[in-house]
């Protein structure tokens, strides 16, 4: 399995954009009104910082994934010792990814679809594509439905240019202040930006490793700007204040498009949008649990631990009883506390001191 440079750009923009446009905008405008673009924009920084903390360390290594050369800088049992945080993370997200998806299409089209057959139908589309194609499969449809949804926010903003009062914006960063904008970036960058780290697991697969790290830099970065501008015409169209109480402020947003009284019910690309980046980021999610338990285990076929994993997935999915509030738990209770400072950025940075270090005084 290799993928090119030009994979891993639209990998990381798919992998990014649809998530971070749907869940982030309402939690941060909460926390600073008109200035959330201002947030999203230091939190997309931070997040193109982690990706290149990521390529740079896997650049050390390129034969090997992070499961491989962290034994080989740390020591077998300390290198295994430090992944369990990752796999933590890895198994946890799909189910809590999946479910998101699953209730979102229940509100947007299926109405009277248990979510049962939501769910299932999902993971067997992600073990289609785990058997048939993986991470050149992914790839090759990252190439595929990336400029669909590059395509797809321009034309719904540009159609919502009517519904916008540019005087919502104002005043900037006078309102909020420094410290207030840098704390509402936060989770953006935890949640969303900040899981371009698992760069880590690629570059071993790219056929020109040296490029990993621009691609990948520049398909965050234009994840980052289309969010900003998505983030932007939220609040023009909006407020400050309305889309602080929306589920999907931007979602909300596309449903009050009418032009002309003939171009209407757009909101049908958001579900598209949607799909096509969480798609994208549940296979690799499940990617790289599956390969990196089969290397951590020495298992000879990756692809049998698909059949373990979907079925763990399936069943937490459908055990979450209220996502919405699970998620704010799994967030402010796992991830902004321990896997934004430990698994984004304290591992990886560990691991590129001390196998920068081990190669040149080796």
């Amino acid at each position: 399995m290799k993928i090119s440079g030009s994979q891993i750009f639209w990998m990381m923009f798919t992998f990014e954009v649809g998530n971070s446009l749907l869940l982030t905008i309402s939690s941060t405008i909460r926390s600073v009104k008109q200035d959330a673009w201002i947030s999203m924009m230091i939190a997309g920084l931070v997040g193109i910082a982690i990706t290149f903390l990521a390529t740079t360390l896997s650049s050390l290594y390129p034969n090997q994934t992070m499961i491989e050369f962290s034994q080989t800088i740390l020591g077998k049992w300390l290198g295994k010792l430090m992944m369990i945080p990752f796999f933590l993370l890895w198994y946890s997200a799909i189910g809590v990814i999946v479910r998101e998806f699953g209730d979102f299409m229940i509100t947007a089209l299926f109405h009277k679809t248990p979510l049962w057959v939501i769910i299932l139908t999902t993971m067997l589309l992600l073990i289609f594509i785990m058997y048939q194609g993986g991470i050149e499969g992914i790839g090759r449809l990252s190439e595929i439905v990336g400029p669909i949804v590059i395509l797809m926010i321009t034309v719904l903003i540009i159609l919502d240019l009517g519904n916008m009062h540019w005087h919502y914006i104002l005043p900037i960063y006078h309102d909020s202040g420094l410290l207030p904008i840098l704390k509402g970036s936060y989770t953006p960058m935890a949640s969303f930006f900040g899981e371009s780290v698992m760069m880590t697991m690629f570059v071993f697969f790219m056929e020109k490793p040296d490029q990993a790290s621009t691609r990948a830099m520049w398909g965050i970065g234009l994840a980052v700007f289309m969010v900003s501008v998505g983030t932007l015409a939220v609040i023009f169209t909006f407020g400050p204040n309305l889309p602080s109480r929306l589920l999907y402020p931007f979602y909300d947003m596309s449903r009050f498009i009418s032009v002309m009284e003939f171009i209407q019910n757009v909101d049908i690309l958001i579900v598209i949008i949607w799909f096509f980046s969480i798609f994208v980021k549940l296979a690799l999610y499940m990617f790289i649990a599956s390969y990196g338990t089969a290397q951590l285990f020495h298992l000879k076929d990756w692809r049998k631990v698909v059949w373990l994993l979907a079925p763990i997935s399936f069943v937490m999915a459908l055990s979450i009883k209220n996502i919405q509030i699970f998620a704010q738990y799994y967030d402010k209770f796992f991830v902004l506390p321990f896997v934004f400072p430990i698994n984004m950025i304290g591992i990886p940075l560990l691991l590129l001191v001390v196998g920068w270090i081990r190669r040149k005084y080796a």
